[in-house]
């Protein structure tokens, strides 16, 4: 299927690994102009040369908002404009909901709440002047179905969720869709991170909790960031025009919930 935007250029936030790698090859597959971020500008760079010859890797952390300007400039020098935009980020450490310290909820809200506002807010005049964008952001099942342990990022992703499905509202008539992936357990880093906890904490092998926990996805085994960035590259596609406000779960069947 030719998804009609070969030509158009994205921003794929945290595009360096992982599920932001994975769009971002995507992406690149339809022939989008491809400009990724991650904290380190020469594994961005070597990144970016392996997906594609178009494409351009750039260092951005997220937690400096100072930065985020100086980035767009040179974004719009290098690109002239940027029709798809990618939100995606790390997700904060494991936290308790009965245990608040400031300090660490401005410092995540700033990253990954705000930092994500101030982009779309710089890249949507654009986008609606020219009557085309796309708008996806990397969230969690966490918004449907919060994770033990994880407070923060329940807490931070639905702050997110709540903010683009009204904004999806708001720019929709000018053809910008606004849309959300679920992630579920796939093949990432992160995922790997947490087996390892478990494992740890437990007195396992990391296979074993590997295996227990592929064990209750119906599919049966960890998604693949390939699995999810052709799901992102659809959505930035003029066939998903009709599709906006929405949050699909990318899980394998995991989440229970049917809304």
């Amino acid at each position: 299927m030719d998804l009609g935007i070969a030509g158009k250029r994205a921003l794929v936030l945290g595009g360096s690994k992982g599920l932001g790698r994975g769009i971002a090859e995507a992406l690149a597959g339809e022939g989008v102009i491809v400009a990724l971020t991650g904290r380190d500008a020469t594994s961005a760079a070597k990144v970016a040369s392996d997906i594609s010859p178009s494409a351009r890797g750039y260092a951005l952390d997220l937690s400096k908002p100072e930065s985020l300007d100086g980035l767009l400039d040179q974004l719009e020098a290098d690109f002239g404009a940027i029709d798809i935009l990618v939100l995606n980020g790390g997700g904060p450490p494991p936290s308790p909901a009965s245990v608040i310290e400031p300090d660490f909820w401005r410092s995540q809200f700033e990253t990954m709440v705000l930092a994500g506002m101030r982009i779309a807010g710089r890249l949507l005049p654009g986008m609606r002047e020219r009557q085309f964008g796309r708008i996806i952001a990397v969230a969690s099942t966490s918004i449907r179905e919060p994770i033990v342990g994880l407070t923060a990022s329940n807490a931070l992703r639905s702050a997110v969720a709540g903010w683009l499905k009204t904004l999806a509202g708001e720019v929709a008539a000018d053809g910008v869709t606004v849309n959300l992936l679920l992630p579920g357990r796939l093949a990432t880093d992160r995922t790997l991170s947490f087996d390892r906890m478990d494992a740890e904490s437990e007195g396992l092998d990391v296979e074993t909790v590997a295996a227990r926990s592929q064990r209750d996805i119906p599919i049966g085994r960890y998604g693949t960031p390939a699995e999810f960035g052709a799901a992102a590259a659809f959505l930035a596609g003029r066939q998903a025009s009709y599709i906006t406000g929405v949050a699909l779960p990318i899980d394998g069947g995991l989440s229970r919930s049917m809304l």
